[in-house]
Order: C-alpha cells, then structure tokens, then sequence
C-alpha cells in the first residue's frame, strides 16, 4: 500500500528531519511509530500526503508516486486521510457540516447522500447525539473523533495519526484510542505515531522505533516490546514504559 524509497528531508538552518528513510507498508497493516520528540516521526507522516515536500527519495501510495504532478497530489490527498494533533474543525460550522463538507466539495457528493455518510460515521465514532452542536460546545475527545469520522467520510485507504491524543486530557484519551482500535480491527491500514505504549503494543502489527531523523529499530509488536534488538531501544523503553 505505501513504498517509502530513501526519503530524506532537511529543514531550513540545516535541521535534519528524515535522513534515508525506507520503509513499505502492507495493505491492513497497522504500522506504530515511537521515538523521542524531534525524532521525525511527524515529518514522516506528513510527507506521505505532500504537506511536508521530500528533498530526496520517492514515495508511491497505491501505486501513485507522490511527485510534482498536481493531479497525483490530489488523488494522493484524496485516499489518504490524516488526522492531527489539534482537531482543525471549523468553528462557525455544525458537526454535520464539518463532516459533509469536504464530501460535497471533493468527493462531488449530493447533499443527502453526504448527510447519510456522516450519519453513519458519527454512530460508528459513538457521537451520533452531537451531529447538530458545534465544536466550541464539545469535549476534547469528542472533537477529535469528530476530526476522524471527517477523514473516514472521504473513505481512504490509507489512515495516518500524528499524536491524535497529545492534547487530550487523560480521561478522553481512551475514547479517542477505542475508535483507532476499531478501525485496526476492520483493516484499516494505518500509520500512528503515538506516545500511548500499551495501544502500540495492543494494536500494532509493526513497531517503529525512530531517532534524528532514521529508523534505528523496527519489528512485530512483541518483539520489540519483549526483546528489542537495539541499546538505544532498549534505553528509550525503560525510560518510557
């Protein structure tokens, strides 16, 4: 599903973010990447629908390489859902209309037929009472799973998660983790970087361990969590688990 050929990618002042990355994939497959901040974990994510442009290397998502052509961008965009840190929801808007937006926009949806996805989505995401409130009147996990149930609605193949419960206050991060776990268990491919150890090791075919900017280690969740081949890996999960 994703083809991750020699990646590198520098910010400018000289900061290396991605240093030789390759990495593949699998369609179903649940990829966890972990690593202290600064480690380029996000970059990576980022990189795999154009919003942080490589320097080196190819990436081909469902055999559409992710270069200069506005049009494969687009498709890219398009089958590749992402969601963030912070929710990123239009305030002004209903939860409905966050939600139908994007599929009437891109996806040339009727109004009904928009309406019917995100109803179904919200029931599956658990907030189907919310569909008429707006984010300022939800909790921090409902808003994020909100910002999921908008990325499903474009129906991607491919799923990335950046951190999705940083910013939640401990209580709201499990209702956030249940949602990806459901969507692991459909066969979603996904890709999460998360500091959540015990989701990682429950969720994840396949641990990435990164650090400035390269992948130091990478194998089956109970294998790098029970016996991790690495120093620096076995220092970083003594200090984090």
């Amino acid at each position: 599903m994703i083809s991750i050929n020699n990646i590198s990618k520098t910010f400018p002042g000289g900061v290396i973010a991605l240093k030789n990355i390759s990495l593949n994939v699998k369609r179903k497959e649940v990829v966890v990447i972990v690593g202290p901040s600064g480690s380029g974990k996000s970059t990576l994510l980022r990189s795999l629908n154009g919003l942080d442009k490589i320097d080196e290397g190819s990436i081909i998502i469902d055999g559409v390489p992710l270069n200069q052509h506005k049009k494969n961008r687009l498709e890219i965009r398009k089958e590749v859902g992402m969601v963030f840190q912070s929710f990123n929801l239009f305030p002004h808007m209903t939860v409905m209309d966050n939600i139908n937006l994007a599929q009437k926009l891109v996806r040339k949806k009727k109004k009904e037929s928009a309406q019917k996805t995100t109803l179904g989505l919200l029931t599956k995401v658990g907030i189907a009472d919310k569909k008429t409130s707006y984010p300022g009147q939800l909790s921090g996990g409902q808003q994020q799973r909100v910002a999921i149930a908008r990325a499903l609605a474009m129906k991607p193949k491919v799923m990335l998660f950046d951190e999705a419960t940083s910013a939640l206050d401990p209580e709201m991060i499990g209702e956030v983790l249940d949602v990806m776990k459901n969507l692991a268990n459909e066969g979603m491919t996904m890709m999460v970087v998360t500091h959540e150890m015990g989701f990682a090791r429950e969720v994840g075919d396949r641990i990435i361990f990164m650090e400035k900017g390269r992948i130091i280690e990478q194998g089956p969740s109970p294998q790098f969590f029970e016996n991790p081949a690495q120093e620096r890996t076995k220092k970083f999960l003594s200090q984090i688990l």
